[in-house]
């Protein structure tokens, strides 16, 4: 059966060709401009409203939600109606506007050992209606508090690169029918090199964010495995294209790992790399967040402040991120929903 947020506008009037055209209008406003449940889009008869629930059910249910930094973040633990492992969405509060992170595979199989998805591994691909299900059902929170929902981030559980047919499909739904530009919808990766070129070929020009985490690739090599298949020259190159194509600033996100990659070779090498993209490269600074099955430390606060001003002389345009829910595994790397961690994920990478 059809999740609610698979079904195309086009399915929806075969599901219900008995009614008259303004109703599919109404049913589709109601639920991507005013983002409501169906029996709660109250301009459709009651017959309507609980023929659309049984017709068309949610694919997610909610088994907890967990609060953090005072309310202003929020993590959702999903179960999926079509099943494998639980999923987690999470929502952050600013003083102006709200963010969500959303998953895009259940699990993921990157195997970054210091990233709590990659340790739990891969179970499968969401669709595009799941993804956009965790989009709606955030803003819907984020209105009980008067804000509306300004940015998605595919940077939750998952490599939404490895499922590009379905993430695009989801940027499709939220920017045509619910209403966000492109420019507050940002694509992470890993590193999938094709899929970045398919993504440059897209017709809306979207933000991308790299994992980086390494700029030499026998240290990426370890942190990042797909980088064995797509070595930095083929990654660089590929951003490089991205920003011709698109002129949109790829950002390069980089775990901090105490004494693996932030030392100063690490800075001339992240900076030599960043030239290549300039003016349109950015580097976020990410203090390591803790992960079952990763012993590696995080650099300190100092020494995150230290390589952020080593890269500043060195002309990079760089931000330390604030990490949020840290405290409820909210934090970037540290999505699992609760499946155990694969005990081979511990392993320690040294510097050379």
């Amino acid at each position: 059966m059809t999740s609610l947020y698979d079904a195309t506008r086009e399915d929806i009037e075969v599901l219900l060709e008995d009614q008259p055209a303004f109703r599919i209008t109404q049913i589709w406003d109601g639920l991507y401009k005013q983002l409501l449940e169906p029996e709660k889009i109250l301009t459709l008869p009651a017959a309507l409203r609980t023929q659309m629930t049984e017709m068309l059910p949610t694919a997610l249910n909610s088994v907890t939600t967990s609060i953090s930094d005072k309310g202003d973040t929020v993590k959702f633990l999903w179960s999926l109606v079509n099943g494998g492992h639980p999923i987690e969405t999470v929502l952050m509060h600013y003083r102006d506007r709200a963010t969500v992170c959303v998953s895009t595979q259940a699990g993921c199989a990157m195997a970054c050992g210091f990233c709590a998805t990659g340790q739990a591994g891969f179970s499968r691909h969401l669709t595009t209606g799941e993804i956009v299900e965790q989009v709606v059902r955030a803003a819907r929170e984020s209105a009980k508090r008067k804000q509306r929902l300004a940015n998605v981030v595919f940077m939750g559980m998952g490599e939404p690169l490895a499922n590009e047919a379905a993430v695009w499909g989801a940027v499709e739904r939220l920017h045509a029918d619910i209403g966000l530009s492109a420019r507050n919808l940002t694509i992470s990766t890993v590193g999938i090199v094709p899929g970045i070129r398919t993504l440059a070929d897209r017709p809306l020009p979207v933000n991308l964010a790299v994992s980086l985490h390494a700029a030499r690739d026998s240290l990426r090599d370890e942190l990042v495995p797909i980088n064995k298949r797509y070595p930095l020259a083929d990654l660089v190159q590929a951003c490089a294209d991205y920003l011709l194509k698109k002129n949109r600033r790829v950002s390069f996100e980089w775990a901090m790992i105490d004494g693996i990659n932030d030392q100063p070779q690490d800075a001339r090498e992240l900076a030599r790399l960043c030239k290549r993209l300039r003016p349109a490269a950015h580097v976020n600074l990410i203090p390591l967040n803790p992960t079952p099955g990763w012993p590696t430390k995080g650099t300190s606060p100092e020494g995150v402040r230290e390589f952020a001003r080593q890269l500043e002389d060195l002309g990079v345009n760089v931000t330390i991120r604030r990490n949020r829910g840290t405290d409820i595994d909210a934090a970037c790397g540290q999505l699992a929903a609760g499946q155990p961690i694969k005990l081979g994920a511990r392993r320690v990478v040294t510097a050379e």
